[in-house]
């Protein structure tokens, strides 16, 4: 057994390299055509450090690494406590503005542009790539506003989101009836409703869709873990659940990007990893899921 496991880990160990040299699987913004990488950077919770200079620090080489590695949508929002000026803070690595994919939020009832300049202001980038209407709140004015503001080359694309399963119908008739770019909706390896309508709809519409809460702010992880990785995980080079629940989510093909949350670097590098190599076909999809379920 022990023979078994050293090689085990030496194999994986040897691929590591080979899959990180990999390019990141890229998905098409559908309004424009313009590419991004599968996997971002969330930050609800994880980047909510206050003013400790020491996390903050340890955020701007979670920022550091991300972008090291390829990646480009970091996903914020006014709600999110200090993470948006720990966003900030990242941005003033080399590179960082030209790299990042900004993508922010309104979430207000009163005066949304003051909201925007504000993120802005604290972000340190000239304009943001993505606004979206945070939990649709107050989305006839916020979401009018963010069409203004496209107009005007203020922001280039413009959307909704939602989380955990709050208000689908609505969500959903939103996005029949006006021109949106994205939204974000909660989708991971337990939560499927979406699979039904939210999904299908978004390819229908032409709609960009960023999945949050991919592992259900680490509740669905410290549950897989508790288990053994399949063996056939391996088949879609999988090393750990972490890639393994990411997979599952980026390989549906209405997906654009999975957004997961993290304060470490070797967390973030393992998520990345998760948009290299191969990917599951439906038949693997589904056995992924049914695995899960039996747990």
């Amino acid at each position: 057994m022990q023979r078994r496991t050293l090689l085990r880990s030496s194999l994986l160990l040897a691929a590591t390299p080979a899959l990180a040299q990999a390019p990141l699987h890229m998905r098409a913004i559908p309004a424009t055509g313009e590419q991004i990488p599968s996997v971002g950077l969330g930050t609800w919770i994880t980047f909510n450090v206050g003013q400790d200079p020491p996390a903050r620090l340890q955020c701007v080489d979670v920022m550091r690494a991300f972008f090291e590695a390829g990646g480009r949508l970091v996903d914020s929002s006014p709600m999110y406590g200090s993470s948006q000026g720990v966003v900030g803070d990242g941005m003033r690595l080399p590179g960082a503005r030209q790299r990042v994919f900004s993508a922010d939020k309104v979430w207000t009832g009163s005066d949304g542009a003051a909201q925007v300049e504000a993120s802005r202001a604290l972000w340190q980038v000239p304009r943001f790539d993505l606004l979206q209407v945070h939990n649709l709140l107050a989305w006839e004015k916020q979401l009018a506003l963010l069409q203004r503001m496209k107009e005007r080359g203020q922001v280039r694309y413009v959307g909704i989101t939602t989380s955990e399963g709050r208000r689908h119908r609505e969500f959903a008739q939103v996005m029949r009836t006006h021109q949106l770019d994205f939204v974000q909706f909660t989708y991971n390896l337990v939560d499927r409703e979406v699979e039904r309508d939210l999904l299908p709809l978004a390819a229908d519409r032409g709609i960009a869709v960023l999945a949050n809460r991919p592992f259900q702010e680490g509740e669905l992880l410290r549950r897989l873990q508790r288990h053994r990785l399949p063996a056939w995980a391996a088949e879609i080079e999988c090393t750990g659940w972490a890639q393994f629940a990411l997979k599952f989510i980026v390989s549906h093909p209405a997906v654009t990007c999975a957004i997961p949350a993290t304060r470490r670097v070797d967390h973030v590098r393992e998520n990345l990893a998760a948009g290299r190599g191969r990917l599951p076909d439906e038949a693997m999809r589904q056995r992924m899921a049914q695995h899960v379920a039996g747990l």
